[in-house]
């Protein structure tokens, strides 16, 4: 069945292709592939850089760091100050230590990084050199302190002498202070001050256009703005011509 008024040659039915009240589809925008040389460089100078600041951290602790005394008495080796806190004062030195450098790693690393969009070799390079920095120092500073022969350091002062313990990091946990650190500031960072992706163009500059409100026509079915002519004078004509055909 035909809708009236339909011209000839064409017939009712769901239009073909594509569907004028459809969302406008926005392209993707292209996104160059990165070289993976780069980013491994990037990655390897910060993870040495952090290495070799573990030095000066180790340094520092060494210099710093409250020591435990002994005082020797007799044939025996007592505790200057039983009641001193200076084995937790060593470890929340070394943590501060680290906080300092994981603060200062991170944003000397994201401020030359900032431009080309930091990337994963950044944050890799960061957990990496704050672990390794970490350990490094922790373990210079307990080589070039004090002697753990505590024994053989006592008998060489002799009565009456006082000497410092060896100097140790007892919270193991302290050495992830540094790389937590790191990640942290450079999230941080990359969220309030990173670089933005371009947001794409509105849909008028795509060549996509909203269509009209209002209903949709019947397929195939021609109103009176299309055919120039008003639409009631066609259905008049159509009535007239039907009561023609019933005389």
């Amino acid at each position: 069945m035909t809708v009236p008024n339909t011209p000839a040659g064409s017939e009712a039915g769901p239009t073909e292709g594509h569907d004028p009240f459809a969302p406008p589809v926005f392209p993707k925008p292209e996104r160059e592939p990165r070289d993976v040389l780069p980013e491994l460089r990037i990655g390897l100078l910060i993870a040495v850089a952090g290495a070799v600041l573990g030095v000066v951290l180790g340094l520092l602790w060494l210099w710093i760091a409250p020591r435990v005394m002994f005082e020797v008495k007799g044939d025996r080796i007592l505790y200057a100050d039983p009641e001193g806190e200076q084995r937790v004062g060593a470890d929340g030195v070394f943590a501060l230590l680290g906080l300092g450098a994981g603060v200062l790693t991170a944003l000397v690393a994201f401020l030359l990084t900032r431009r080309r969009g930091g990337g994963i070799a950044v944050a890799a390079g960061l957990a990496v050199g704050g672990l390794a920095g970490s350990v490094i120092g922790w373990q210079l500073g307990t080589r070039l302190g004090p002697t753990s022969d505590l024994v053989a350091h006592a008998r060489q002062l002799g009565e009456g002498g006082h000497f410092s313990a060896p100097l140790q990091l007892g919270a193991q946990g302290a050495l992830l202070v540094w790389p937590m650190t790191a990640m942290v500031v450079l999230l941080a960072l990359s969220a309030a001050f990173g670089k933005r992706e371009e947001d794409p163009p509105p849909y008028w500059a795509s060549g996509d256009q909203w269509p009209a409100a209002g209903p949709a026509p019947a397929p195939g079915l021609q109103t009176g703005s299309q055919t120039g002519s008003p639409a009631g004078s066609q259905l008049g004509e159509g009535e007239s011509g039907e009561g023609q055909a019933r005389h």
